[in-house]
């Protein structure tokens, strides 16, 4: 057992020493822990920000005054005036996303107590935002017409009162969440490309066949190039965790960095398997490129970062539990934002661990079938 260690550690020192003298793939590594993670979080969202907005005012009242004014940042940017008749042509050329038609004797309409129609005219091929200001708009509108009416904003008490409580984010700040969202994504690329790309080079270079005709196996060659590429992306991951992710996007890290380090650890067994298994079935670099597409996009963009695992049909939530982004993505934001144990979070750890030992035979079988 001594002599096997010995071995995986050798190879994966030539492992590290091969990397050191690849420039390409040390600025690769170092843009996507940095570039790729602060630059895609702050500029992206789940919140709607700075939506254009106009107005057709054929009122001219207080009242149009008040909805025209209540429209505004953060949502909104200043609303502009237009005529009835630049309707249609601002939508066609996506000159705005929302047209708020408000009708002539809207005020007077509603001080006589009547129902009045505003129209909302949305530019619905921006979905996300449509979604969000249609509903933001509706009650801007609403709020002000009760207001006015019932004057200094003496209305009626609702039925119903709801006390809030938003735990963990209390703003709701999206780039918290996407800040990891990012990272994760950053980590399973990676994790699958490096010990591809790895092997792939060493199968260019008939150099495979070196390595099986000394005392080495395939079970000692495998893990060398595991924990080789594994202690690159970690300490990647890692260094990204405290500068990027906390530093410059600022999000807050109030969970336990030692259980996060030993669940990337686990996970990275798992991706890294992954992308060797791809290796052994590609024979150059190009094919690993176009193999791990159809893999990297599916399982990180369905593991729950953009679109809830609830929210998609329960074929895909049955899919993804064998695979171990979903699992990662809950571990990360559970331990870092959330601040949870490893009493909380030890089944998701043994899912990666279990996903990453069938990963590790199946790309074996491979390996020895391939180099037999």
């Amino acid at each position: 057992m001594p002599g096997h260690i010995r071995h995986i550690y050798r190879l994966g020192l030539k492992e590290l020493i091969s990397f050191r003298y690849d420039p390409v793939l040390i600025v690769l590594l170092v843009y996507c822990f940095t570039v790729m993670v602060v630059v895609p979080s702050k500029g992206t969202g789940l919140q709607m920000r700075n939506s254009s907005v106009a107005i057709v005012d054929e009122d001219g009242s207080p009242l149009s005054s008040r909805i025209r004014q209540a429209i505004g940042k953060p949502y909104f940017i200043e609303p502009k005036m237009i005529s009835y008749r630049d309707i249609d042509r601002s939508l066609d050329r996506g000159i705005y996303t929302f047209v708020v038609h408000i009708p002539p004797n809207l005020q007077g309409d509603v001080l006589a107590g009547k129902q009045p129609v505003v129209r909302l005219d949305v530019d619905a091929t921006a979905i996300a935002h449509a979604k969000l200001g249609t509903t933001y708009l509706m009650h801007i509108i609403t709020d002000e017409a009760s207001t006015y009416r019932y004057r200094a904003g003496k209305l009626p008490g609702p039925p119903v009162t709801l006390n809030l409580r938003s735990k963990y984010n209390p703003n709701r700040e999206s780039r918290w969440f996407m800040s990891l969202v990012f990272l994760m994504q950053m980590i399973t690329m990676l994790s699958i490309l490096l010990p591809a790309a790895a092997l792939i080079k060493e199968k260019e270079r008939q150099t495979v066949e070196h390595l099986l005709v000394m005392p080495l196996n395939p079970f000692e060659i495998s893990l060398a190039k595991v924990w080789s590429n594994s202690f690159l992306i970690v300490t990647g991951a890692m260094a990204s965790l405290f500068f990027c992710v906390k530093g410059v996007v600022g999000t807050p890290v109030i969970g336990s960095v030692p259980l996060f380090f030993m669940g990337t650890l686990v996970y990275l067994f798992a991706a890294t398997e992954l992308g060797i298994f791809l290796a052994t079935i590609a024979r150059n670099l190009p094919q690993v490129g176009l193999l791990s597409m159809p893999v990297i996009v599916p399982i990180a963009m369905l593991a729950g970062g953009t679109t809830p695992l609830e929210a998609m049909p329960p074929f895909l939530q049955e899919v993804m539990k064998f695979s171990p982004t979903a699992h990662y993505l809950e571990f990360m934001t559970a331990v870092l934002l959330r601040d949870a144990g490893i009493l909380d979070v030890w089944g998701r750890l043994a899912a990666m661990g279990a996903i990453g030992i069938v990963l590790f035979t199946a790309a074996l079988m491979r390996f020895r079938a391939t180099f037999r």
